[in-house]
């Protein structure tokens, strides 16, 4: 994937999809640099991966303690490149780990209640 010409940065293009829990999906693209895409707050996602990219869209590492605290039925998937690496995250409130990485990305994914 080339670098944005202005900026330098790899190209970020991603796909996000969120389940509510209830019965309703959403899917959105999302670019960066400039922000951009069917992302309802493309501006707010690309803040969300600036600020906590690298530790929030990782998986839990297998064998971390998390507090099963249950943070909603919400699920959602993030796939394609950001700035030039591939992404392919789960998402979900099952646990304090889990809710911690999805609360890190709120703007890219829907705060709670929503």
């Amino acid at each position: 994937m080339e670098p944005d010409p202005e900026t330098g940065t790899p190209a970020t293009e991603l796909v996000v999809t969120f389940d509510d829990g209830y019965g309703s999906t959403s899917r959105w693209t999302l670019s960066c640099d400039p922000a951009a895409g069917t992302h309802p707050r493309p501006e707010a996602a690309c803040h969300a991966l600036t600020e906590h990219a690298a530790e929030a869209l990782p998986a839990v590492p297998l064998g971390r303690r998390c507090a099963q605290v249950h943070g909603g039925p919400q699920t959602a998937t993030v796939s394609g490149t950001w700035r030039g690496q591939i992404v392919s995250s789960r998402f979900s409130r099952t646990n304090g780990c889990e809710t911690a990485r999805w609360d890190a990305l709120e703007g890219l994914l829907p705060g709670a209640g929503s």
